[in-house]
């Protein structure tokens, strides 16, 4: 079985984000940092190169494939940000300016999207990956 690429790391969270290079970007990612460790009660670590995540659970699925991941996370990519935590189509409808994947939501800046409504996202994710894998 090939060797999982997305897995916490040692790398520091604060020089990966001091590497960003956007100011208002960076202060999306420190609001979010704050809203995911209040909620998660978890220090951010780095999950492979990009993923700043909080929390941890170990996933088996019934292939076989198991692997640990955070309880949500997120990422500064280009162009949007990368929220990765499960979505609930109702919350989603309220959230504001966004795309959603299986379980990730992009959004391109914090202030195109209404941050009570992600703080209950995050909440409804984490609930939900602890349901249903418990966590580390």
């Amino acid at each position: 079985m090939a060797e999982l690429k997305t897995k916490e790391t040692q790398t520091s969270v604060d020089d990966f984000l001091k590497k960003i290079v956007d100011e208002s970007v960076r202060d999306d990612c420190s609001t979010i940092s704050k809203l995911m460790q209040k909620i998660t009660g978890a220090e951010p670590r780095m999950w492979g190169p990009s993923i700043v995540g909080f929390g941890r659970y170990h996933y088996k699925y019934d292939s076989g494939h198991e692997g640990d991941m955070c309880l949500v996370g997120y990422s500064p990519r280009k162009p949007n940000l990368a929220l990765y935590l499960t979505p609930d189509p109702k919350l989603l409808a309220k959230l504001g300016k966004h795309k959603a994947a299986k379980a990730c939501i992009y959004v391109r800046r914090l202030k195109d999207i209404d941050l009570a409504v992600l703080e209950e996202l995050i909440v409804h994710s984490v609930s939900e990956v602890k349901a249903k894998y418990g966590s580390m």
